[in-house]
């Protein structure tokens, strides 16, 4: 059984803050990554950030130093605080579970997906 439900999106002005919420069920994976993704319309979703159950973490160079993700395992509970949001940051924002894949570049597999929440920034 996977149930990931995502809240906190909505419309801010460039340079405001927001940070989504993700609740999360997730039984058919041990020690799940978890991960947020978006996408805009016409164009392939991306991967934003990621954390396994430890805690490491991984950004996309674009949101490095702006945004921050982590994890209450106690809640079931994924965060995504996003601090100076610019335009080009509005897409629908997806939570995801998979699987952590080390190497040469460490990453979140997702395999399961939430519904998604909207985020637009406006100029």
């Amino acid at each position: 059984h996977v149930q990931l439900v995502e809240s906190g999106g909505g419309s801010v002005q460039a340079g405001e803050s927001l940070t989504l919420v993700c609740h999360t069920v997730v039984e058919t994976i041990r020690r799940p990554c978890m991960a947020w993704f978006r996408q805009v319309s016409g164009r392939e979703r991306e991967g934003v950030a990621a954390i396994d159950c430890d805690g490491r973490s991984t950004y996309a160079d674009s949101v490095k130093g702006l945004f921050t993700i982590s994890r209450d395992n106690a809640k079931d509970t994924l965060y995504l605080q996003m601090n100076s949001l610019k335009s080009e940051d509005t897409a629908m924002y997806y939570c995801a579970a998979g699987v952590w894949v080390t190497g040469a570049a460490e990453r979140c597999v997702a395999g399961y997906w939430g519904q998604g929440t909207q985020v637009t920034v406006s100029s």
